[in-house]
């Protein structure tokens, strides 16, 4: 069965998205970040604090794998990090799987990110000068990972209707 995989950095859209495609497509959607809370009992932002973020990585991989081997087709809208540890990246080379990384620019990135920081523990600590400078860096150090996908569409301008479309075109 078909595996939907959305990847990207936070703030890129991938919840959204996911959403919007299941709608579109009938697939049911699944964001890796929400299993890892439910299993774990805890939101991410408790994991890093009390867990650490290896520990967090290791659950993440494991829900990773469990759902890349599940049979029913899937949309699974990931973490901004999913790809990047375990060799996650690896598994998006997986005949069953269609990766989208959903680009978007440091700009886009940090307007959206700005307003809900406090929701992302990577980020809520710094201050507002320092997140478009940590964004790239982080852009930078991910891009590997995350060119490792089938497809890439720039996000920067579009709606989320379009986005989700020309996603739903690549599924086809």
């Amino acid at each position: 069965m078909k595996k939907v995989v959305l990847i990207g950095y936070m703030g890129s859209g991938k919840s959204v998205i996911s959403q919007k495609l299941e709608f579109l497509t009938g697939i049911s959607a699944v964001e890796l970040d929400e299993l890892i809370e439910k299993k774990c009992q805890m939101s991410i932002k408790e994991i890093f604090q009390k867990k650490g973020e290896l520990f967090f990585r290791k659950q993440e991989h494991q829900l990773f794998k469990e759902l890349l081997s599940d049979d029913r087709s899937i949309i699974i809208s990931t973490g901004g990090g999913t790809p990047c540890y375990f060799n996650n990246h690896e598994l998006l080379k997986e005949n069953n799987v269609i990766s989208i990384y959903l680009r978007a620019s440091v700009d886009t990135l940090f307007n959206r990110l700005i307003v809900e920081k406090q929701k992302r523990p990577l980020i809520a600590n710094l201050d507002d000068s320092e997140i478009k400078e940590f964004i790239a860096k982080h852009l930078f150090d991910r891009s590997f990972y995350y060119n490792q996908a089938t497809h890439s569409i720039a996000i920067d301008g579009k709606s989320i209707e379009d986005i989700a479309n020309e996603v739903k075109e690549l599924l086809t």
